[in-house]
């Protein structure tokens, strides 16, 4: 157990340093000149040059990538440009908003998509299952975006139930956490039916069946239990993902979180807030995807950790 997770522990830090050092490496090579979002309004070139000179910005880029390496180690990512202030504490102050929508978001998911998934499974190939592979297909057809402003229309807009952007109460989560969980309900529950519809076809479940095991504890205690790794993968990764920020979603509801900090970020080539931002978002979907892995021994006996992570 210690050497995989030490070993996952690398693995972890390794890819960190490859994605922040492969947007390190991009942003320099994107045109455009960021002293001029930091420059005051008609800045002469001696204005630019000399703020290019405060940030490192006209020195080459491998030198560049060294300096930030060498603060990066002492727990330093850079000042944005935009705030004036640490990187990493404007991400930190954003974060919370982002995990909790993407907590919200992932719980109502499992809640609806797993029973959802189950009772499909239970009635495949009949009239209301095909209605509701139908609804599930829909869903994962629809455009974050474009649900969202729908429902912005709907519910904001028409019958005023909830604030149209922003954060200024407990209800103004509702909105962009549906608008997250219809793509995720319609993926998850599609992948908990086609785990169900094998196990549920499986001998055993036959032989628990005349030993006259109820159909309730085959359905959850014999055939679940076997199809839950794979959903639990699947539920782990979409979490991880939501952490990395789901920009459009908070875009379109003015959300503030890591996506619609990133998306200013860009816009005005704030470049160590941008990598701020990725350091820690994917520092967090690795140890989220490791505690899954560390998960699969415990749901599973059978599984050994070398394999789950294979």
């Amino acid at each position: 157990m210690l050497k995989y997770v030490l070993k996952r522990v690398g693995q972890t830090i390794l890819t960190a340093f490859l994605a922040v050092a492969t947007v390190f490496v991009l942003l320099r090579m994107a045109p455009g000149d960021p002293a001029a979002n930091y420059a005051p309004p008609n800045p002469s070139s001696e204005q630019l040059e000399a703020i290019r000179q405060q940030f490192g910005l006209d020195q080459p880029v491998p030198v560049q990538f060294w300096t930030f390496l060498q603060h990066l180690f002492q727990g330093d990512v850079g000042t944005s440009f935009f705030f004036k202030r640490p990187a990493l504490d404007v991400v930190l102050e954003r974060l919370p908003y982002t995990i909790t929508l993407a907590v919200a978001a992932i719980i109502v998911t499992s809640a609806v998509a797993i029973p959802l998934g189950v009772w499909m499974a239970r009635r495949s190939n009949t009239a209301p299952e095909l209605g509701a592979n139908i609804g599930t297909i829909a869903g994962q057809s629809m455009p974050d975006f474009w649900i969202g402003f729908v429902l912005l229309i709907l519910f904001a807009v028409n019958l005023h139930w909830f604030a149209p952007s922003g954060f200024d109460s407990a209800a103004s989560i509702i909105l962009p956490t549906v608008t997250i969980a219809i793509l995720q309900i319609a993926l998850i529950s599609r992948l908990v039916r086609r785990e169900m519809v094998v196990n549920l076809a499986s001998p055993y479940l036959t032989v628990a069946r005349s030993r006259g095991v109820s159909e309730r504890a085959l359905t959850w205690r014999y055939a679940f239990s076997n199809a839950a790794l794979p959903v639990v993968t699947a539920l782990g990764t979409r979490f991880a993902a939501m952490l990395n920020g789901v920009v459009i979603v908070e875009v379109v509801f003015n959300w503030p979180g890591v996506g619609e900090l990133v998306v200013n970020a860009l816009k005005q080539r704030d470049f160590p807030l941008i990598q701020a931002t990725v350091l820690v978002t994917v520092l967090l979907a690795l140890v989220v995807q490791l505690i899954v892995d560390l998960l699969y021994p415990l749901m599973d006996p059978r599984v050994r950790l070398g394999e789950a992570s294979s």
